[in-house]
Order: C-alpha cells, then structure tokens, then sequence
C-alpha cells in the first residue's frame, strides 16, 4: 500500500476572486486528474481521513472552509462528525434522495452546526425540505443551458440558500453567472484542482485495537496514556486533531492526557475507529519508533528532578516529535506547519533553545556518544552524571516494557 497521501483541492470564490473555501476530492496519486474509487462512501471515508490523519486541517485549509462530498452512508455514519463543523460544508451528493431519514439526519446535524451544500442540484418538489435547510446549492453551469440555468437560479433564490456556479470555464460564463445573481464560483476559469501530497505515518494496528477495546470498556484516561505513549503516529496524530482550528481551544494542548480529556471518550472512540479502518498495514519503522519512545521518556524523566508536571509531559513531546522529520521525510519546519504546538516546544525541536531544547540536546547527545556535549549540558541543567544515567537506563526498560515490535 502507498505511503503517501493524497487529496485535491479546488478553490470556491466570490465574484472578486476572493477565495472563501475549498472543494476536497480524493485522488489515487499525485498526478492523477481525477478520482479512480470503488465507491463514494470510500472516497469520503479517504478525504476525511487524510484530512485529520495525514495532512492536518491547519495546513489543508489556511482557515477556508471545506466541502466535502458525502453519499448517504457517510451521511448517516458518525464519521461525519469527526471534522469540526467550524471547518465543514457537507456537500450532499445529487444521488442522495430527500427521505425521511436523510431529512432528519441533516436536521440534525444542522443543530449541532453544521453546514450543507446540495451538489449538482436538479429541482423537484421533493427537495423542497432540503432547500429550506441547507446553505448552498451548487449548479452545473455545463449542463443547462442559458434559459434552463436562469428558470432554475429564479426558483432557488427564494430560498435562503447562497448559488455556487460549478464548472465556470470562460470569462463569458463567469459574467452570465454574476448577472444571474449567483454568490461563488468554481471552475478552470479559475482554477483546476491542486493535488497535494503527505507522508503517512501509521499507527500500530494491535495499539489502535487495545484503545478502542479500553475506551468501549469506559477505562479511565491515565490508563489510555500509556498506549499512546507508546505509539509515535497516535501521539502526533491526537495532538494536532485537539489542536485544529475546529476545537477553538485558547491554547495549545500539550499532553497526551489533557488531549483525551477534551475530546471525551465517545469522539475518542469515532476517532480511533476511523483511524483503523483507513490506516494501512504497514507501520512505521520500529526502530525509528523505539528510539522516539525512548528519547520521549529520557526527556520526561530527566524533567523530574525539577519541572512540574506539566513540562514533564511537554518534554516527553519534545522527545517524540524531534524525530517526525525522519518519520515524514520532511524538514522540522514543514513539520510543524502540520501541528499546532506551543512555542517552547517549536524552539526546542527547531534549535534546541528555550526551556526544553537543553533536555533534547543531552538526549541526542547520549545517543551519539558525544562525551563532551553530554558533560556540558549534564552540568548546565545542574544534573549529576549519575541521574542522567539511571534516566536513560529506565527509559531503555520502560520501552521494552512496552512491547514493541
């Protein structure tokens, strides 16, 4: 299975070309110009998982909204509430029929803030429900024509819906389309999808497995940590989810327990779930794992003899994540465009400055043997040879301990 992960994008703008959102469609490759899929449900269930998992809602979005297409079994799962309403358009598709289940599905997930958009729209007085509900109704300006579109635009302006024009490929349809009074726009006139890609890091299947069995079980949050503690992707991955724009947290969540805190034990669950499924069965390097486990714990430890514990929990961060670059095959700066973390822990994993970047210095430096750097920076942390010692022998059991493979 690939190790990458890809996702299109395309931009929705207003009639000044001001971008406001994006249009997500899944991609098999990254060259490839449109979707090659088993189902609609599958490429939900990939867009919204490389979203989350694999390329971070921060960085995909720059603060747009995105619209995601849904068919009826993404609708009614509970995986469409693992994006944030805040970032999300559900974008219903045109095969999807207005029963009285997906009416109510909707209404629901309307008073828990979500937005619609119906795609590719044909009236009938079926939709009538729909129309009174959604947000945008998306029109395929190729595939009516002149008289056709302005009957249909006149009809659905008496809704409160906002008109996106689709497939606007000329100047002359993008003017057609501002006088009929259309809000947004997409198309090749002003855009064709970007294709981007990400590096994939994945889970521990056995791991994901354990933590949705405690979590159906309603075990108690300080026994989760452990697990997660001991998987670099679950670790990495939970933090910037928790710290995604969606969550409107006032400030960076940091630790793994606090992490799971916030999100409660059900869209825990969603979460883990999703993860599973779409992972691949091949998980990252053990020993590129067990060295960032190892040099975590090493920091979290050392951190003991003075910091309180919430800066033990910071370090053991700081460890995990200095080795990500060797994890996504990508420079720590382009890293940390991916997660949202708090300042002292950039500073320590971009040049081991601030409060933390002496601890991860020392831990890199037990690792290579650099007898000199070790000594100075035992010293300048006020530790003795002898803690710093004890710190990396029980950070090398506790790893075995684990039982990693």
């Amino acid at each position: 299975m690939s190790t990458n992960a890809y996702i299109a994008r395309q931009p929705i703008v207003d009639g000044k070309h001001q971008l406001i959102a994006y249009e997500l469609l899944f991609r098999h490759s990254a060259h490839a110009d449109s979707a090659l899929i088993d189902s609609d449900t599958d490429a939900g269930i990939t867009v919204i998982a490389n979203t989350l998992f694999n390329m971070g809602t921060e960085w995909l979005l720059k603060g747009k909204l995105a619209f995601v297409n849904m068919e009826v079994p993404m609708l009614m799962s509970s995986f469409s509430t693992l994006l944030s309403a805040e970032n999300i358009v559900i974008e219903v598709l045109e095969t999807v029929r207005p029963t009285p289940e997906v009416i109510e599905r909707i209404r629901e997930l309307k008073v828990a803030g979500y937005r619609f958009a119906l795609d590719d729209f044909k009236y009938g007085p079926e939709f009538e429900p729909l129309l009174a509900m959604v947000n945008y109704v998306k029109l395929d300006v190729l595939a009516h024509s002149p008289g056709d579109l302005a009957a249909m635009v006149a009809r659905i302006k008496r809704y409160p819906v906002k008109l996106i024009a689709e497939k606007v490929e000329t100047p002359e349809q993008f003017r057609h389309c501002k006088e009929l009074g259309f809000d947004f726009f997409q198309g090749y006139y002003f855009a064709h999808p970007e294709n981007l890609v990400a590096k994939i890091i994945n889970p521990n299947h056995g791991t994901v497995l354990m933590l949705l069995d405690k979590v159906r079980q309603g075990a108690d949050v300080k026994d989760l940590e452990p697990l997660f503690k001991k998987d670099v992707a679950l670790t990495f991955k939970l933090l910037r989810y928790i710290n995604s724009a969606g969550f409107g947290l006032s400030c960076e969540v940091q630790s793994i327990r606090h992490a799971v805190s916030i999100l409660g034990m059900q869209p825990l669950y969603r979460w883990l779930t999703l993860l599973l499924v779409t992972a691949s069965g091949s998980p990252t390097s053990p020993a590129l794992a067990r060295t960032a486990i190892t040099r975590g714990r090493f920091c979290e430890l050392l951190g003991k003899h003075e910091l309180p514990k919430g800066d033990q929990d910071n370090l053991f961060i700081v460890g995990v994540f200095s080795l990500l670059p060797a994890f996504l095959e990508m420079p720590m700066e382009d890293v940390l465009e991916r997660v949202v973390i708090s300042e002292s822990i950039a500073d320590a994993l971009l040049d081991r400055t601030g409060l933390y970047g002496p601890f991860l210095a020392l831990a890199e430096a037990i690792e290579s043997g650099d007898r000199e750097q070790l000594d100075n920076l035992t010293e300048a942390l006020m530790l003795a040879p002898d803690q710093v010692s004890q710190a990396h022998l029980q950070s090398l059991a506790w790893v075995e301990q684990l039982g990693l493979d």
